[in-house]
Formats: C-alpha cells, structure tokens, sequence
C-alpha cells in the first residue's frame, strides 16, 4: 500500500501497489471476490483488520490505498475504524469519487487513493481534517510513494527511476511493470521499490490489475511466500462472467 505506479498503454492500463508492512503482522490472504450490497469485489484480505489496500469491483471500477496524504502524521489511535474497511465501503458504492466525497471521515487516519472510476483516473486524499479530489491526466504515467515511509527526496528519486524505466522499456507489460516495483532502484533497500528496513518492515507483496476493454486480471505476488495468484474477470455489460 505504499507504492503505487499507473501506466496507460494502446489498449490497456495498469495500475501496480507494492504493499510495505510490518513482517510481523499476519500475511494477507490471496485473493478472493467477496459479495457486497452492490456486486463483487476482488481484494487480498488484510488478516489484521479484515480489510484492504487494492481491489477491483466487477463494475469495472479499480482502486488503490496509500497510507497518509500530503504529509507524514503522527498516528493518534484509537481510529474509530480501519482504513482498510473504510476503503470497501468506498469502492462498494457506483461511483467511488463521490462515496469517497460524501462519507464521513472524522475519527479515521489519513490516507490517499488511487482510483479507476469509467475509464477515469482520480487522486484522492484525506488529511485528517480536509478531502481533495482531483482529476488526473490519463495518458501521463504516475508514481506515488507513501509520505508515511519516504520523505520527498526518496520520493523524487523515485520518481526519476520510474522516468528511467518508462524510457527504457520498449514493452511495457503486467510483468515488466512488477518486475519495476521488485528489482528498480540504486541498491539502498531501505529505499529501494522492495524495501527492506532492519527485517521489520519489508515489501511483503506486490499487486498489479491490468484493465482492458473487456476484462480485467489481478496479478498478485506474494514475496514472502513466493506465491503467484492471478485471477482474470471478463465483462459484458459491468457484469462478471468468469
């Protein structure tokens, strides 16, 4: 949840999070579609609080999770409830961006999404006390460093690797974009796309959802236990069929 890229292509976009946690906190599950009041969604599930940091609905709507917004906070607990679970709550809802500017955030920690809404990308943040929603630009590629982990040195370096690859990648892929968020950077693992602090904090998996006119697939990686889950959702009319 703490590095997402986003990367439109001829006939599809790809939107990848690499999720940097605590090692001792429980692995997720792989990935599986869960029934909400308005139709399916496909999420790893965080054994912690039950809920997530990327999905995708079978209405064709994607969404990531960044922890903090503009700025490291300091955390106040106790959140009156998880991100996590206040993230399906949004993404359960037809239009996401206007859940996300409706529902009541008071009591909830900051956080930042991503969001794939009808073919539109989004950015919104929550800074504790104020929301901004803002349209983004399709055909401009993107990275987001969590403000929680990096400071914005880190974070523009980043971005100068991520300017690298879209120059230096002739095919640009699903498995070319995480072969980025597991093998680019300058060999600082604290740093580095798959981090690595102390054996404390790592980068524990990586997500990549490729969205195309008529499907959807989620690549989901595992690093810790060098699983691949990939689970492909067709589309006729915003309905799942496989």
């Amino acid at each position: 949840m703490c590095t997402v890229t986003f990367v439109a292509l001829n006939d599809r976009v790809l939107i990848t999070s690499s999720r940097d946690e605590k090692v001792l906190r429980q692995a997720a599950e792989l990935p599986e579609a869960h029934e909400f009041s308005n139709g399916k969604i496909l999420f790893p599930k965080d054994k912690h609080a039950g809920g997530t940091w990327v999905a995708m609905h079978n209405n064709g709507n994607v969404m990531v999770l960044l922890n903090g917004a503009f700025k490291a906070h300091v955390p106040q607990p106790p959140y009156r409830k998880s991100r996590g679970l206040v993230f399906l709550d949004i993404l359960n809802e037809p239009a996401p961006v206007e859940a996300f500017e409706e529902i009541a955030l008071d009591g909830i920690e900051p956080f930042t999404l991503v969001v794939w809404q009808s073919g539109n990308l989004w950015e919104c943040r929550w800074d504790g006390q104020d929301k901004y929603s803002i349209p983004l630009i399709t055909e401009q590629a993107k990275i987001w460093s969590s403000v929680t982990l990096y400071d914005e040195p880190v974070i523009a370096k980043r971005k100068q690797w991520f300017s690298r690859w879209l120059k230096s990648s002739k095919y640009k892929s699903a498995e070319r974009i995480m072969e980025f968020h597991e093998f680019g950077g300058d060999g600082d693992e604290r740093n580095d796309l798959r981090m690595n602090r102390d054996g404390v904090t790592k980068t524990l998996s990586i997500t990549c959802i490729e969205i195309m006119a008529d499907r959807s697939v989620m690549y989901y990686k595992d690093l810790q236990a060098g699983l691949l889950s990939v689970n492909e959702w067709y589309m006729a009319n915003n309905i799942t069929l496989v």
